[in-house]
């Protein structure tokens, strides 16, 4: 499997696997992102080069998107907290067809290893409030739950976590070009 950057060409396909994991969740009894995300948003963070997408091969489906940055949401971390150097998990997606094949874990990996390798100490990440079997999810792969800010601020977004970053072998042929 290919990791590359996203392009602006990948946006409908980013904002589908937004709006088809929505109804996965509905399904599961989730309100997770069930409400609307504006594709503006999606598409400064690919221009900012924080977008990035699996293909099985060069030209096929996208299999999978994570987003990986720098940016900290003082709603969500202390001053202090967001002095460490840290890069921070949104949008990790992967489509149903591709489920249970460890890409997500696969992902988590390469962005720990990514941020290792630009000097982060920390990999982090936030969470639907509400998702318990997602939570449990992130503490089965290395992350420790830091608290859960209920605030309608946050956008339902409020359980947040964090775990070391190290340099790991995550399998992918990586094309980003880091």
């Amino acid at each position: 499997m290919i990791i590359a950057r996203a392009e602006l060409a990948d946006l409908p396909r980013l904002a589908r696997f937004r709006t088809d994991a929505a109804a996965w969740l509905a399904k599961a009894g989730s309100d997770q992102w069930s409400t609307d995300f504006p594709s503006d948003h999606i598409a400064r963070s690919i221009q900012a080069g924080d977008v990035f997408v699996v293909r099985e091969s060069a030209g096929a489906e996208l299999a999978a998107t994570i987003t990986l940055d720098t940016e900290t949401d003082p709603l969500l971390w202390t001053a202090d907290e967001r002095e460490v150097a840290a890069m921070y998990v949104h949008k990790l997606t992967v489509d149903r067809a591709y489920a249970g094949q460890e890409l997500g874990t696969r992902l988590l990996d390469w962005a720990g290893d990514r941020a290792a390798r630009r000097g982060a100490k920390l990999l982090r990440l936030d969470a639907w409030t509400s998702n318990r079997r997602l939570h449990q999810y992130y503490l089965e792969h290395g992350f420790q739950h830091v608290r859960t800010v209920l605030s309608p601020e946050v956008g339902g977004s409020g359980w947040v976590a964090q775990r070391k970053a190290v340099v790991a072998d995550h399998g992918f042929d990586d094309q980003t070009a880091s």
